[in-house]
């Protein structure tokens, strides 16, 4: 399975994506389609907590109260399934690797695993 899940508005997302080959990955726009509970948690499985893939940086979760802020692994679950700005992206599965984030590391790794344009 080649699948990366992406919000088309965001630059840093496109950006990363224009220096790849994604003639076989398909490319899912989170704002259209939100992540698949089968894929959110084949990526739990990878990174070993649903904290990993959580964007701790999205607006919403300032709206969200100080008592009521996600702590245990199943409050991230349930946030990023209600809510597509939780997930933390560009968010990949290629083949059985995970890669989510568009920090150096992340953006390497996935440029490692998908040949360049």
């Amino acid at each position: 399975m080649r699948r990366i899940y992406h919000l088309s508005t965001c630059d840093t997302c496109r950006k990363i994506l224009s220096t790849l080959d994604l003639s076989d990955v398909e490319l899912i726009n989170i704002r259209e389609q939100n992540i698949t509970k089968e894929d959110l948690d084949f990526m739990k499985k990878q990174t070993k907590s649903y904290e990993a893939l959580f964007n701790k940086r999205a607006q919403k979760l300032k709206e969200i109260p100080e008592n009521k802020k996600p702590v245990k692994d199943a409050d991230f679950k349930k946030l990023i399934l209600k809510e597509y700005t939780f997930l933390k992206r560009p968010a990949a599965i290629i083949d059985n690797q995970v890669i989510v984030g568009n920090d150096p590391k992340s953006v390497q790794a996935l440029q490692a695993a998908l040949p360049l344009k």
